[in-house]
């Protein structure tokens, strides 16, 4: 069977090879089960691999990465998809044997061509000179050439013999790769070989290389000598690096055949440090063990046994149970068993000390002069044991690898490191604190490590490291037996490295063990479950969180002014409808008094923030001086303060329309945030972001920073509820999605109950209603259960309304209760008179332009005009367009009703507000002032016109025929032939159009 050169494909082939490439790719993922888990993470390099094998043959690839990268399971999916496009491939590594065969990974690959071979007379005579080298496809070569007799003169005859008769051999077989992993390992002949063959490969053949830069005998000579690709050889260099996130979360999904945790993904992350081999195996182990008995303690293949979570989660168990994958501590024992004694010593006081290290502190804990311990580094260095992580920094490149160092050290070698070590750390001036007690704690001396935890942890929350803290004390609180002053203290400093910290639900669960504990004093007791409620309701949005403050309160009273006022500062915090604003400020003013000392810092700041909150909802005039004194220069403490105020005058400026002097604020916080080192800071300036983008009119930046925030903050809820899910809401809303929108102001209603977050998705409600015909329903959204308007009055929160006055007003005009809804107005107006609440005046004019409605038109339009300007004035396009659509309904001559129009109009499709620009174009044609095309309708074939995509986007959406109706303004029988045609040209039925992601 002859090979056959055909012509080089042409751009277009490559691009479709490509894609059909990728195609096979994604159909195989796990279903091959290549190393077990799904192939994530490699996309990109998977296309560079391809297409330099596919498009300019012959050509040679490169491909570097250290050990357990995933460069053999690169290839192999290369390596299906080659096979699936016709192309021969034959696969050989190199190994490390101390006595290794000359050529032995290229014969090895060799052996499978048989089936390949044309007949003997159709190959060139050189292949024969491989005959001794594969005797079992003697036959089916030609007959072995002469050798050149030994003592001739020409000592590179027989390699001369071997490399002809390779490439001869490849050219027979041809489109044919060539793959030869860790070519680290390989031979002098072999590397000589493989380069003399990438000097000059045929005309239709690839070579894939594989090997680790840090393993090759000549550094940065892959194949001992300089080589560059002649020309018309084609090919790619490839360096592989570690996954991310969220393609470990992919080969999770996978394996475990659910959604992982996040604190699961996150665990393993930091285990594996993005290295494959490691995630593979953790992953392959942990669904052996959940498959089996449930126990990952039962998984087997493992050594030691690192943690990785956090202390007490479900997770921690299971990551707790994975110790450190055998094939990397294989991958090290060969590595550090090559090193001298000196260097052996260095690599084991560098895995005691667990964290990189300079040169001289790891010679001394080493017992090393300078000289030695020089010379000891480079080697560990050389031998890639150690790598250098910063300016005088050495460490081990991964935390497994340190750990499997590390598990290996005899008992009594361990322990007499760990006492130099500490020697050592302790002579230093300051003393690290945090390693002292875990290296006190290695030694087994129980009572010096608690005292030295407790210290460790009270010095990082002193200088605002809470998440150190936190660490330290969780294994303090897993210990038996502490008396109730350790307890005590401890708990303490825990519950408030907690506050400031990021993550809540593991957190949360661990201060509710310490809940239970019967020996913790009440007053303790009442600071923990402060703690509790913060975390609930400041990072879970959780509002039960404000009985447990209510309860705390009543445990601290009259034992600890303190943090009595702490107390009374988060109530004062409180947005819900459980106190009334009145009632707040009083709280507020008793933890003034009884905080009056200043010996409580944090109490005094909970005091602050409850005052600027209060002020907010209040569009107090006052506010925008005190946040402008606030300091941008100080202590960290200082800045932490004032960062959390400035924080909550953000959310407090955009409620009253303040949006430019929110949008000034957060790019101060985010200039604060690296200086202050405040998780939750970040949290929160995501947070307001996504809402000022949506002021703005960035509907799609703000939909693509929802799912930014949930990655960056994967463990709160925030966005599930409040603003974030209103937002939601009111974008499908304005989109036609009245499904979609009326779910998520029901889950923001249902969650929030009767909350300041709340108010918006009360209106959004009403309107949904108030566009189906249905005021008596509306009416109720923002009465029953919930009375909003008596809210808002106990809240003093008339600056703060979110359109709820507005839509009110609106409603009870429907249901003709004129009188009513005059005296909403006019209260309002009276309420918001003296107040910073530019929202509430444009509010004040969309008021009273319904009001006059038909009866005094120019009064109307003059007033629809005002709050118009004021919106744009604040930067709100979509309120702005909404207010100039009113404008054109008062007017009488159509043509004025069009000019009117074309502003909003504009402004309504640039935000993708399909069902408000549907309204528009419904008017124009009642008014006779839309024509339909005098040529026609557009063609578009088996496209989707304008109008289908419109149908297509509320169908996935779930729509009705009705609903899509309604939100388009059109007549059922249009909607129906839209949909019949839509479900035409895509090929597909309604519900499986229905179940396309959003």
């Amino acid at each position: 069977m002859g090979a056959t050169r055909r012509g080089p494909p042409s751009s277009g082939e490559c691009e479709r090879a490509r894609g059909a490439a990728m195609d096979d790719v994604s159909r195989q993922g796990a279903a091959a089960g290549l190393r077990g888990c799904a192939f994530a993470g490699r996309a990109e390099e998977l296309r560079t691999l391809l297409a330099a094998v596919s498009d300019a043959r012959p050509a040679v690839v490169r491909i570097e990465g250290e050990a357990g990268i995933g460069k053999s399971r690169l290839v192999a999916e290369a390596s299906a998809v080659w096979e699936a496009r016709g192309l021969r491939v034959m696969t050989g590594a190199c190994h490390p044997l101390r006595e290794p065969l000359a050529y032995g990974p290229v014969i090895d690959a060799l052996r499978r061509v048989k089936p390949w071979l044309p007949s003997t007379d159709r190959m060139g005579a050189s292949a024969g000179a491989l005959a001794p080298l594969l005797p079992d496809l003697a036959e089916a070569l030609p007959a072995e050439p002469p050798q050149v007799p030994s003592g001739t003169g020409a000592p590179g005859a027989e390699r001369f013999r071997v490399v002809s008769g390779v490439r001869t051999l490849l050219a027979a077989v041809g489109p044919a790769v060539l793959v030869v992993e860790d070519l680290h390992w390989a031979d002098d002949a072999t590397r000589e070989l493989v380069f003399l063959l990438a000097s000059d490969m045929p005309a239709d053949t690839a070579l894939v290389l594989t090997y680790r830069t840090e393993d090759l005998p000549d550094p940065g000579l892959v194949l001992g000598t300089a080589f560059r690709r002649p020309l018309g050889t084609g090919g790619a260099d490839i360096a592989l690096g570690p996954l991310g996130e969220a393609e470990l979360r992919t080969m999770a999904r996978d394996m475990l055949a659910e959604e992982p945790a996040p604190a699961l993904v996150r665990a393993l992350l930091r285990r594996s440090e993005g290295l494959p081999l490691v995630i593979e195996e953790d992953l392959i182990t942990l669904a052996r063990s959940r498959g089996a008995s449930g126990d990952p303690a039962e998984a087997g293949g493992r050594t030691g046994g690192p943690g990785g979570a956090r202390a007490g989660s479900p997770e921690a168990a299971a990551i707790d149970a994975l110790g450190v994958p055998r094939s990397l501590s294989e991958v090290l024992a060969g590595r550090t068993g090559r090193l001298g004694p000196d260097a052996s010593a260095l690599v084991e006081a560098a895995a005691v000390l667990a964290v990189p290290a300079g040169e001289t502190l790891l010679a001394e804990t080493a017992g090393l002069d300078a000289e030695r311990g020089g010379a000891a580094l480079l080697e560990a260095l050389r031998a890639a044991v150690l790598r250098q992580v910063g300016p005088d920094s050495y460490g081990f490149a991964h935390v497994l690898a340190q750990q499997a160092v590390y598990d290996g050290l005899p008992g009594p070698v361990r322990s007499r490191v760990h006492r130099r070590v500490l020697a050592v750390l302790e002579a230093r001036d300051p003393p690290p604190l945090v390693q002292i007690a875990h290296h006190t704690r290695a030694l087994g001396d129980r009572a010096a490590w608690l005292t030295r935890a407790q210290a460790a942890a009270d010095h990082a929350a002193e200088v605002g490291d809470y998440g150190t803290a936190a660490v330290v004390l969780r294994a303090v609180l897993d210990q038996p037996d502490l008396t109730p002053d350790q307890l005590s203290r401890a708990a303490r400093v825990m519950a408030e490295a907690a506050s400031f910290g990021s993550e809540h639900t593991t957190t949360v669960a661990a201060l509710r063990r310490i809940l239970s504990l019967p020996r913790l004093p009440a007053p303790v007791r009442g600071e923990i479950r402060m703690c509790v409620a913060a975390l609930l309701i400041y990072r879970a949005g959780d509002q039960a969180g404000e009985e447990e403050l209510v309860t705390a309160l009543s445990e601290v009273e009259g034992t600890n002014p303190a943090l009595t006022a702490r107390l009374l500062g988060y109530l004062g915090l409180s947005q819900s409808g459980r106190f009334s604003l009145a009632e707040q400020r009083a709280m507020v003013e008793r933890g003034f008094r009884l905080s009056e000392s200043g010996q409580d810092p944090l109490a005094q700041l909970m005091l602050y923030l409850a005052d600027i909150v209060q002020r907010g909802i209040a569009a107090d005039p006052a506010l925008p001086e005190l946040l402008a004194a606030l300091p941008r220069e100080g202590d960290v403490q200082t800045l932490q303060g004032a960062a959390l105020l400035l924080s909550a005058g953000t959310g407090c400026a955009m409620g009253v329309g303040h949006d430019r002097r929110a949008a000034a604020i957060l790019a101060e916080l985010r200039y604060l945030g690296p200086r202050v080192h405040l998780p939750i800071l970040d949290l929160y300036v995501d947070y307001h972001q996504l809402e000022l983008d949506w002021l703005a009119g960035r509907w799609d930046e703000a939909q693509r920073g929802v799912a930014t925030f949930r990655e960056r903050h994967p463990d709160t809820r925030l966005d599930s509820g409040g603003m974030a899910a209103t937002i939601r809401g009111l974008v499908a809303a304005a989109r036609g999605r009245r499904a979609q929108a009326a779910a998520a102001f029901d889950r923001v209603l249902a969650r929030e109950g009767l909350h300041v977050f709340s108010v918006a998705a009360a209106a959004g409600t009403a309107r949904l209603h108030l566009g189906d015909g249905e005021p008596e329903a509306a009416w109720r959204a923002l009465t029953d259960p919930h009375d909003f308007l008596a809210f808002l009055a106990a809240k003093e929160a008339w600056g703060y309304a979110r359109d709820l006055v507005p839509v009110a007003v609106e409603t009870l005009l429907a249901l003709h209760r004129t009188g009513e809804a005059g005296a909403l107005a006019e209260r309002h107006a009276a309420e918001t008179g003296t107040r910073d609440a530019p929202g509430a005046v444009a509010e004040q004019h969309l008021c009273r332009g319904l009001l006059l409605g038909a009866e005094d038109a120019d009064g109307a339009r003059d007033a629809f005009d005002r709050a118009a300007e004021a919106w744009r004035r604040m930067g709100r396009p979509y309120h702005a367009a909404l207010a100039e659509e009113r404008a054109a309904g008062t007017r009488t001559d159509p043509e004025d009703v069009a000019a009117r129009l074309a502003a909003p109009l504009a402004a309504f499709d640039a935000l993708g507000a399909t069902s408000d620009a549907a309204r528009c174009h419904s008017l124009l044609r009642r008014l006779g002032r839309e024509h339909p095309n005098p040529h026609g309708r557009a063609g578009y074939g088996d496209r989707l016109s304008p109008r289908e995509r419109q149908i297509r986007d509320l169908l996935a959406s779930g729509a009705r025929n009705k609903d899509i109706a309604a939100a388009l303004f059109l007549s059922p029988r249009t909607v129906e032939n839209h949909v019949a045609r839509v479900l035409a040209k895509l090929h597909t039925t309604r519900a499986d159009l229905a179940r396309l992601p959003d």
